[in-house]
């Protein structure tokens, strides 16, 4: 193999945790005869899973398994070059990534935008639109927010307590913010019995459930985050009219 096909390879699993794509390398015109040869020797390029490879010697990142199957996702696409209508780790994903909550993540969870079919049994892909703010980057992969993560789970008609966990320990270890989960969680008030799209209301029962011994401190910071945002969306009445005598 020549040098600049070593730098080629070496480039890409650089930034991908020790990971390239078949279709990465064939984009910068390493031959797949190449690539074939690569992987059959086990001298440089380990076949991880269809279409992934892991740099022989490079160390094995956290979420391993998460990571491949998000690459596969996009296999043309580099890492750094990726917008959330490609995936974004989701659900029961996101909040293993996160570490918060006890819910197995059992499969691959991923939202996208746009229509996407995997072949893969233990991935899961949902469509949904995303707001910009609905999602950042940990670890080097997007993810959805916790306070998304509790409404997608929500909408998948998951356990509420283990629900109720995820938003306590998010909010403990400021992951986000009282406020924002009781924005997400209104579209879902009505199901449970609840005034329709009262998620103050939601958030406490949530928090009821969980037994959390904040919940009082939590839920003033969240009722006076909604109150602030009602505010704002006031139209400007202007200064009064008249003369003070």
């Amino acid at each position: 193999m020549t040098t600049s096909n070593l730098m080629r390879i070496a480039e890409f699993a650089e930034e991908q945790w020790g990971l390239v794509t078949r279709r990465q390398l064939e984009s910068v015109a390493i031959p797949a005869t190449t690539i074939d040869r690569l992987t059959a020797s086990d001298s440089v390029l380990e076949r991880v899973a269809h279409g992934v490879y892991r740099l022989v010697g490079s160390p094995t990142p956290d979420h391993f398994e998460l990571r491949v199957a998000w690459l596969q996702l996009a296999p043309g696409v580099p890492a750094w070059g990726r917008t959330p209508t490609q995936g974004v780790v989701s659900h029961r994903s996101a909040a293993a990534l996160y570490g918060v909550g006890d819910l197995p993540a059992d499969r691959h969870d991923f939202t996208l935008t746009l229509r996407k079919q995997s072949r893969r049994q233990d991935v899961r892909l949902h469509r949904r639109p995303l707001a910009d703010v609905e999602w950042i980057r940990l670890r080097g992969l997007p993810v959805t927010r916790p306070a998304r993560i509790a409404s997608d789970l929500l909408y998948d008609h998951e356990d509420p307590g283990a629900v109720a966990q995820i938003i306590v320990d998010s909010i403990r270890l400021a992951f986000d913010h009282p406020g924002t989960f009781a924005l997400s969680l209104s579209p879902h008030a009505a199901r449970f019995g609840l005034r329709r799209d009262d998620g103050i209301a939601l958030l406490r029962w949530l928090f009821d459930l969980a037994k959390n011994d904040q919940s009082a401190n939590w839920m003033k910071e969240a009722r006076d985050s909604i109150q602030q945002i009602t505010d704002a969306a006031q139209p400007f009445q202007g200064p009064r009219s008249g003369v003070d005598s």
